[in-house]
Formats: structure tokens, sequence, C-alpha cells
């Protein structure tokens, strides 16, 4: 196998600044800074825009379309054919 062909996998912080949700997992990706985590060490961290706690399909907060009533607004408009 040839050397230093495949990215470190280590520990990393991926944290959700907009709701305070952090989760330690590895990854290869490199964040440029680091964060103290619950265990005593050092960690890099890489912070995300969306994640299981703010995004609105697992938080419950989506939107739901009223498909029907535009259906209606159409067939009013334009008539059936």
């Amino acid at each position: 196998m040839k050397k230093n062909l495949h990215p470190s996998y280590r520990p990393v912080v991926f944290r959700d600044p907009s709701v305070g949700f952090a989760m330690l997992t590895r990854s290869t990706v490199a964040g440029d800074r680091t964060v103290e985590w619950t265990d005593g060490r050092t960690y890099p961290v890489v912070d995300v825009d969306v994640s299981s706690a703010s995004h609105p399909f697992y938080t419950g907060r989506g939107r739901v379309l009223d498909t029907a009533g535009r259906v209606e607004r159409f067939k009013q408009r334009y008539g059936t054919m």
C-alpha cells in the first residue's frame, strides 16, 4: 500500500451554533479551531449550518404546503378543458 495516500481519520466535534448542539464523531474533515470536550480532551471543531437539532424535518417545525388549495385555484382560474 502507498504511504500518506489517505487522510487521517480522527475524532472531530461537529457543532451547530444556532441551537448549541455538538456531537463528537470520527471524520477526515480538518477543523482549524479546537474545543475542549466533556472528557477533558481537546478536539478539532467544525461549525455546521444545519444539524438534526435545527433541521425542520427532525424538529417538527416544517411547513405544510396547501397543494389542494392551489389545484382549486387553478381550476377556478382556467376551468376544466
